[in-house]
């Protein structure tokens, strides 16, 4: 198509492209914005390479072009491009642009497919991000665990920064931790726990402490400790009670303690959680207490979740009750982190049925998005050489809102925003506290006068290829793009954002805007003939 484009002659007419969403995804009412740095980098970078042009002549459908064609693509950058967007982390909604693309056709044309391949997956991942932190609740702690499911490599470290986008605390993923500065949490595995039989297969165990000095033999500590559990074993309730405990999974506690006193998170359901798991982590943990560190908690990966919970939290509450706060202190309030293939469906049950949960490991649900693979962004003309161009269709909502456009977010007294409206580029942007009369872009019985007490201009001038590129003082941070999509869900009502049947916010165009939209649909369908 580019090289049609050059052979025409129309390569470098102006053109304005809009890359905009028509549906939310996962059954909610708003979206994510995310990927827009990465795009930004592409610009910045785009070139042909002489490696390229090789590559690209020696391709069976390039062998009829003119070689010209190929030394103009030798000279190809984005300096003749403008991008206008909204900001990385905000929460947006179909139909309104989430960026606007101007400059030469062509060159506007090439970069499509990267652009949508940036926004599509990031965004879709920071809004299940977003998702799952609601259903969490802003006190739980959301770990990625899903680098290991993720579609290869590239996209689990993208998966890794866009869930850390969209609310969660850390990731499992070092590689993303190192490019990205995202917190980084992890614990052992199952494997580790079975590839030790007994304290035979544990090595040194010194265990050097807080103050310089050392414990000698960390390992008769532990023992201690099992011994003063099993002493009050028979005042906790019947169900609680455990017998003989999996020493195998003792030795590997306690080798993992040895490992990381100060991070000591263990796995308790390689055997059996409140029979195995619980004692001998509770073992270890009250050595460590005498020692001075404090144990992290436990995590549970597979099994009824909320029934281990509570009976594990109920445990830790015995156990501190029993032996006073000097021997226990804190165990009652230990950390429980939940992982088993766990989704937002899976949150919504344990918030339902109760749960003592405060963390979660959240893996292929997260990074594959498997109830909503692809958020179907798109890229559409809406100008050539000044002349707004729409695209027609049978199913009104892949018709487009021509021309370039500003957008406005209007907010109510209370701070709540109500809804975006577009405007045609030339109109004079809405006021606070002035009436503006907002319309549904297709259905004419939907509209409503609104007087805002505060107006938002939603696009920003992010890439100037003619100036400085992007413009000083455009934070492109991560952390700036996560905070502002903690901020913007804040805002919203909470019916816009519920799990079941929330309510759709509402995206309108200005009565000046509703009418050229439908001037230029009649113009641009064709008539039809009845004989």
């Amino acid at each position: 198509m580019a090289y049609a484009y050059w052979k025409n002659g129309t390569h470098a007419r102006s053109a304005a492209f809009d890359l905009l969403f028509r549906k939310n995804p996962f059954n909610g009412e708003f979206t994510i914005f995310a990927g827009l740095e990465e795009c930004l980098r592409f610009i910045s970078n785009f070139t042909f390479t002489a490696a390229d042009i090789e590559y690209l002549r020696n391709e069976p459908f390039a062998q009829t072009m003119e070689p010209d064609f190929f030394v103009y693509l030798a000279q190809l950058d984005c300096s003749e491009l403008k991008v206008f967007a909204q900001l990385e982390g905000s929460v947006v909604f179909p139909r309104v642009p989430l960026m606007r693309v101007e400059g030469p056709l062509m060159i506007v044309q090439l970069i499509e497919t990267s652009m949508l391949t940036l926004v599509n997956y990031a965004s879709l991942v920071a809004t299940n991000a977003a998702r799952h932190r609601l259903m969490a609740g802003p006190d739980a702690t959301l770990l990625e665990f899903g680098l290991r499911r993720a579609q290869g490599p590239d996209g689990g470290v993208s998966a890794s920064r866009y869930a850390y986008l969209g609310g969660f605390d850390g990731t499992s993923n070092l590689e993303a931790g190192r490019q990205f500065g995202i917190p980084c949490k992890g614990t052992h595995a199952h494997s580790y726990v079975q590839s030790h039989r007994g304290f035979e297969d544990v090595g040194d165990s010194r265990l050097k402490l807080l103050d310089g000095t050392a414990c000698p033999d960390f390992i008769a500590l532990v023992r201690e400790q099992m011994a003063v559990l099993n002493g009050i074993k028979d005042s906790l309730p019947d169900d609680l009670r455990w017998g003989e405990t999996n020493e195998g999974e003792l030795a590997a506690f306690t080798s993992y303690a040895l490992a990381f006193p100060t991070n000591f998170l263990a796995l308790v359901d390689t055997y059996d959680v409140l029979k195995s798991g619980m004692p001998n982590f509770l073992a270890v943990s009250l050595a460590l207490h005498s020692l001075g560190y404090k144990p992290l908690g436990i995590r549970i990966d597979s099994g009824d979740l909320s029934y281990l919970s509570l009976r594990a939290r109920e445990l830790m509450q015995h156990t501190q009750d029993l032996l006073g706060a000097k021997r226990a202190e804190g165990f009652a309030r230990l950390g429980i982190t939940a992982s088993n293939d766990i989704h937002e469906e899976v949150l919504h049950s344990l918030k339902m049925h109760g749960h003592a949960i405060t963390s979660y490991g959240i893996g292929t649900h997260l990074v594959t998005c498997l109830r909503q693979p692809a958020l179907g962004c798109v890229y559409k003309l809406v100008e050539i050489d000044g002349t707004a161009r729409i695209k027609l269709s049978q199913d009104v909502e892949k018709v487009t809102i021509p021309g370039r456009k500003e957008a406005y977010r209007l907010y109510l007294k209370n701070g709540e925003p109500v809804v975006d409206v577009m405007l045609e580029g030339t109109e004079p942007p809405p006021q606070a506290d002035a009436r503006i009369l907002c319309r549904h872009p297709f259905i004419s019985t939907k509209r409503a006068f609104v007087q805002p007490a505060r107006v938002e201009r939603l696009y920003h001038l992010v890439w100037d290829g003619a100036g400085a590129g992007v413009p000083e003082g455009l934070d492109l941070d991560l952390l700036t793009a996560r905070a502002r999509c903690t901020a913007s869900i804040k805002l919203m009502r909470s019916d816009h954002l519920r799990y079941t049947n929330p309510t759709p916010y509402k995206v309108s165009v200005s009565e000046k805007l509703y009418d050229f939209i439908h001037k230029l649909w009649l113009e641009e369908a064709p008539v039809g003939e009845i004989v």
